[in-house]
């Protein structure tokens, strides 16, 4: 599966009934919440990270992906948007890029 497919699943999800779908009753309840579940979802991926359980750690970095699609769908920010900032910043070096952002 692509990220852009699990796109078109979140989106499907999104226009079900919150009854019948997490996606739907996760969008429902606003983009601040998406934006928590993501948190909590990074949470425990980094926790799996630290422990060194790649098993659970598959597993909760499937959670993230899918929680960063949900999110950036509550804030209408197309994962196209998200590919095509990645391809401008391939034109410069990880180190220089970093450099060039704000406040670094």
């Amino acid at each position: 599966m692509t990220l852009e497919e699990l796109e078109k699943i979140v989106a499907a999800r999104a226009n079900a009934s919150p009854e019948e779908s997490w996606t739907a009753k996760l969008l429902a309840k606003g983009p601040e919440k998406c934006a928590e579940k993501f948190g909590e979802e990074a949470v425990e991926a980094i926790i799996e990270a630290v422990r060194n359980d790649r098993e659970k750690l598959t597993a909760e970095a499937a959670d993230v992906l899918f929680h960063l699609l949900v999110m950036l769908r509550a804030r209408d920010v197309a994962l196209a948007d998200v590919m095509a900032e990645l391809a401008r910043r391939q034109s410069r070096s990880g180190l220089a890029e970093k450099a060039g952002r704000s406040g670094q």
